[in-house]
C-alpha cells in the first residue's frame, strides 16, 4: 500500500513563513561530500592511530568535530524585522525581541494537533536546503512514542517529498 500526499496550502504558508525569517541569508550550496573517519596505521608496537583527513572547504566546524550548516549571516535586528514581517502579514502580535538563549533565534511554530506538523517540517527542511543550502537538522521529540511515529513519516513521505525536491532525506535517530 502507497499514501499519496496532497500539497496543503496552509502547511506550504506555514514552512513559507519559518523559511522567510531567513530572508537576505546568502544560499551556500551544499557541498557533496564523503566522510572519511580516516585511516588506521599500526606502529611497531602494535598500537593504532587514526589519520584524519581535514576538510578545506571551511564547513568543517572549527574544532575539526564534524560538519555544519553554513553560519548564518543575519545579524539579529535582520532576523526580527522578518519575523515582524510574517507576523504582521499573518496577523500575529509583533514580538520586541527575539528569544535566543540557546542560538541565534528560538522559533515557535504552532500548529493543532492532526494539521500535519510532521510535514510541515520536513518541508520546511526541504525549503531551507534549497533556498539557503543548508542540509543539517535535528528533530527533537518528548517521548519514544513519537519519536517512532515521526521516524515512520520519514520513512513513508519519502518518496512523496524526493518527487518534490528530487533529493532523498538522510535520517536517523540517535541513540544516547
Amino acid at each position: 500500500m502507497e499514501f499519496k500526499f496532497s500539497v496543503l496550502d496552509y502547511q506550504t504558508r506555514a514552512s513559507d513563513a519559518v523559511v522567510k525569517v531567513f530572508d537576505g541569508q546568502p544560499k551556500i550550496d551544499a557541498l557533496s561530500y564523503v566522510r572519511d573517519v580516516g585511516t588506521l596505521r599500526v606502529n611497531k608496537r602494535g598500537q593504532g592511530a587514526l589519520d584524519m583527513i581535514a576538510s578545506e572547504d571551511g564547513v568543517m566546524a572549527d574544532d575539526g568535530s564534524g560538519f555544519r550548516n553554513a553560519p548564518l549571516r543575519l545579524t539579529a535586528d535582520e532576523l526580527l524585522d522578518n519575523v515582524k514581517k510574517i507576523q504582521r502579514k499573518n496577523g500575529i502580535p509583533l514580538s520586541s525581541a527575539l528569544c535566543c538563549d540557546l542560538g541565534a533565534a528560538e522559533l515557535d511554530v504552532e500548529m493543532e494537533t492532526g494539521t500535519g506538523k510532521t510535514y510541515v517540517y520536513t518541508q520546511t527542511m526541504f525549503e531551507l536546503n534549497a533556498r539557503y543550502g543548508w542540509s543539517k537538522f535535528i528533530i527533537v521529540v518528548p517521548s519514544v512514542a513519537i519519536r517512532e511515529g515521526v521516524a515512520k513519516s520519514l520513512q513513508i513521505t519519502a518518496k512523496h517529498f524526493h518527487e518534490r525536491y528530487g533529493k532523498q532525506l538522510w535520517a536517523f535517530v540517535y541513540n544516547s
